[in-house]
C-alpha cells in the first residue's frame, strides 16, 4: 500500500518571521500525535492503485472541519489557500493537498474499524496525564442533535413538552465539572430517554455527579455508585413535615445542583453554534457517533488551550 510523502520542505510557522502566530501551532504541540498515528496507521483511503494520504494528515484536516464549521468541499479548498492549514496537517506550501472524496473515504475507515472511541480516549488519557483536568466532579447531561435526513432510519424522534419534536440522535456527555472537559460520550437515538442512557457517559471515579431532573431515577443513581460516585440531582418534591420549611430546602439543594450542573450547556453551546453540530452531517448512527466525537475532541483541544494559557498567566 504505497502513501504519499508531504511535508518535505522546511518552512517557517506562523510567527516565526514576525508575523502573528497562529493558535493551531499552540494545538499542534498539545499532545503527542504520534500516538493517535499509532491507531491510524492501517487506513489506507485511496482508490485502488493510487499512493495514499498519510492518515494522521487527514485526521487533522477533520479537526480543521470542526473548527471551522467546513464541508469536505471547503475543506479542501482551504488546505489549497491557508498555510496555518498546511502546517498544522503536516504539507510543504506548494505541494498538492487532498481533494473532497478523499476525506469521504477516510471517514468511512474510521467508521468501518470504529476508531473514533479509540481517538477519542486517547486524547483524554493524554490530556489527564498533563494534570489539565483535576478531578473533583462530573457533568453529566445529553443534547439532541436533527439527523441528516428523516430517511435515517437508525435517527429516531426526541419529543419534549415545551418545544418541537426532532427527528436526530442524542449525544450523552459526561465532563469534567471544574475544566469542562469532555471525557465521556454515549450517542443514541433521540427517543432514548436521558437517565436510561446517563450511565453509559460516566467516567471511572466520578466524584459529585451534577444532573438536571430527567436523571432522577435508581437506574442511574445505581450506575453512579457501581463507579464510585454521590448523585447531584435537581429533585421536583421532597419528603418532609409539613410548611415552607422543605420548600425552602429543596430550592436550596436545587440552586446548588444548577450552579455546578449548568457549566455543561456551555459546551453544547460551543459544539452547536461554533462547531458546526447544529445537525449530523452524515446518515446512521456509527458516522453520528463519529461526528461526536470529532467534536469532542476537537472542543477539549481547543478548552486545554484555553486552561493552559490561564494557568501560566
Amino acid at each position: 500500500m504505497p502513501r504519499r510523502r508531504i511535508g518535505q520542505e522546511v518552512f517557517r510557522f506562523g510567527g516565526e518571521s514576525g508575523g502573528r502566530a497562529s493558535s493551531l501551532n499552540e494545538l499542534a504541540r498539545l499532545i503527542d500525535w504520534r500516538e493517535l498515528d499509532g491507531l491510524l496507521v492501517d487506513i489506507y483511503a485511496a482508490p485502488r492503485g493510487e499512493a495514499a494520504w498519510p492518515p494522521l494528515a487527514l485526521f487533522k484536516a477533520l479537526l480543521l472541519a470542526v473548527w471551522h464549521d467546513l464541508s469536505d468541499g471547503k475543506l479542501a479548498d482551504a488546505l489549497a489557500d491557508r498555510g496555518s492549514f498546511r502546517r498544522f496537517c503536516g504539507f510543504s506550501s506548494e505541494e498538492e493537498t487532498p481533494e473532497r472524496t478523499a476525506f469521504v473515504r477516510f471517514r468511512k475507515e474510521l467508521v468501518r474499524r470504529g476508531l473514533d472511541r479509540a481517538l477519542f480516549d486517547a486524547v483524554v488519557r493524554q490530556l489527564k496525564r498533563q494534570g489539565v483536568a483535576v478531578k473533583t466532579g462530573t457533568l453529566i447531561d445529553a443534547t439532541v442533535i436533527g439527523s441528516a435526513s428523516h430517511r435515517d432510519t437508525e435517527a429516531a424522534w426526541a419529543g419534549h413538552r415545551r418545544r418541537q419534536a426532532v427527528h436526530g440522535y442524542k449525544a450523552h456527555v459526561g465532563a469534567d465539572a471544574d475544566t469542562a472537559l469532555v471525557e465521556e460520550i454515549a450517542v443514541t437515538p433521540g427517543n432514548v430517554h436521558d437517565g436510561r442512557a446517563g450511565g453509559d457517559a460516566l467516567p471511572d471515579d466520578p466524584g459529585d455527579v451534577y444532573a438536571d431532573s430527567a436523571y432522577r431515577g435508581q437506574a442511574f443513581a445505581a450506575a453512579v455508585r457501581a463507579k464510585g460516585g454521590r448523585t447531584r440531582v435537581i429533585q421536583t418534591h421532597a419528603w418532609g413535615p409539613a410548611g415552607p420549611e422543605t420548600g425552602l430546602a429543596l430550592a436550596a439543594w436545587n440552586r446548588r445542583v444548577q450552579r455546578v450542573r449548568c457549566r455543561i450547556e456551555k459546551i453544547f453551546g460551543t459544539w452547536k453554534r461554533s462547531y458546526g453540530l447544529r445537525r449530523m452531517r452524515w446518515v446512521g448512527r456509527a458516522k453520528a457517533a463519529l461526528q461526536v466525537r470529532l467534536t469532542a475532541i476537537a472542543y477539549n483541544l481547543r478548552r486545554s488551550a484555553t486552561l493552559r494559557r490561564s494557568q501560566t498567566a
